[in-house]
């Protein structure tokens, strides 16, 4: 998936197919004021504001309690980008946008809007990444505050996920037992369980991040089958043939390499003979350029705030193989471009 520069008249056009459209301009003054006016208005609840209806811009700024002349600004510049709609003075929200912007919405994206605002101050400090190499590690110093924010997000980019891969990850006949290994919001775990009569789950997560998380698991567990235990998967010990699935989802690019060799191996002694373990990330091409604009920007962003980045699939399944489980398919994820999930199994 790219974002493409698009010529909007034939004048745009003609200057673009000559090369005099000043390309590395819209990459980054236009893209990053566009990305910042989408977020903010997330922050200050414009689109919830809006919602289905029409409001001047008056009436928005009234709703929001913020300034007539500032809001006018935003939202014309959202009309401009494609978000809004303008008629007789008066904005609306897109219908397209309506499912991912409005909280009545469950594929709501607010919380990842609002927590991009936390990510894009730690951006400010890739210069200093690529200077110095040393990543930002961001995990050990959010405040509690930042948790909750980082825990909404990771919920907004796992709703539709975690329902398409219920339906594609292959769990065992007769499963009763996964650890989901750093499942936070239990949205994955939650799904399979409600797919699979039989199957609990136990949540490993940090214990920073457990308050936040299991209050939005909570809200979404209607199977009362999942459960959360404050730990850490690099240093805890996950036991011996316990589990028949063991799921680790976006934890991998925060890993080293022999981080992630070793956790490999405890996962599979923690695999029952036949078990699953499925590594779920974005997925860094196996030479650059080939994984699309998705892959390349966030296996940037994730070695700026942790400790490594993405990684190739070859890569992942090397540290299964190594483990001593079998690699089976690769599962592609259509809700999150450039992201797959590494599946292997346990010898029976």
């Amino acid at each position: 998936m790219k974002v493409n520069l698009q010529a909007e008249n034939a004048l745009e056009w003609l200057a673009i197919k000559l090369n005099l459209a000043p390309r590395p301009l819209i990459d980054t003054q236009v893209s990053f004021s566009t990305a910042r006016a989408i977020m903010v208005a997330a922050e200050l609840g414009i689109f919830e504001a809006i919602g289905t209806q029409t409001k001047t811009a008056d009436e928005i700024a009234q709703i929001c309690q913020i300034h007539p002349q500032g809001t006018s600004h935003l939202l014309n510049c959202l009309v401009g980008v494609g978000y809004l709609q303008w008629r007789c003075a008066k904005y609306s929200l897109k219908r397209t946008y309506q499912k991912w912007l409005l909280n009545g919405s469950e594929a709501n994206l607010i919380g990842k809007l609002r927590f991009q605002l936390l990510e894009w101050e730690w951006m400010t400090k890739l210069e200093g990444y690529v200077r110095s190499g040393s990543p930002l590690e961001v995990h050990s110093t959010m405040s509690k505050q930042e948790w909750e924010l980082y825990q909404k997000g990771m919920r907004d980019l796992s709703f539709n996920a975690a329902k398409e891969l219920a339906r594609k990850i292959p769990v065992p006949k007769g499963a009763v037992s996964m650890l989901d290994i750093g499942g936070s919001h239990g949205l994955y775990s939650i799904e399979l369980c409600m797919r699979h009569p039989t199957l609990t789950s136990t949540i490993l997560e940090l214990p920073g991040a457990i308050e936040s998380a299991t209050v939005i698991a909570r809200k979404y567990d209607k199977t009362g089958r999942v459960k959360h235990v404050a730990g850490n998967a690099l240093t805890d010990n996950l036991g011996t043939n316990e589990y028949d699935l063991v799921l680790i989802n976006n934890l991998s690019h925060h890993f080293t390499a022999d981080q992630n060799r070793s956790l490999a191996i405890k996962v599979a002694h923690a695999l029952k003979p036949g078990g699953v373990c499925a590594i779920g990330d974005m997925i860094r091409a196996e030479r650059p350029g080939e994984g699309g604009v998705v892959a390349s920007t966030f296996g940037l962003f994730f070695s700026l705030t942790s400790s490594s980045g993405s990684w190739s699939v070859s890569e992942m399944q090397s540290w299964q193989k190594a483990a001593g489980l079998i690699p089976e398919k690769t599962v592609a994820a259509m809700t999150i471009p450039g992201w797959k999930m590494i599946i292997a199994r346990r010898a029976l």
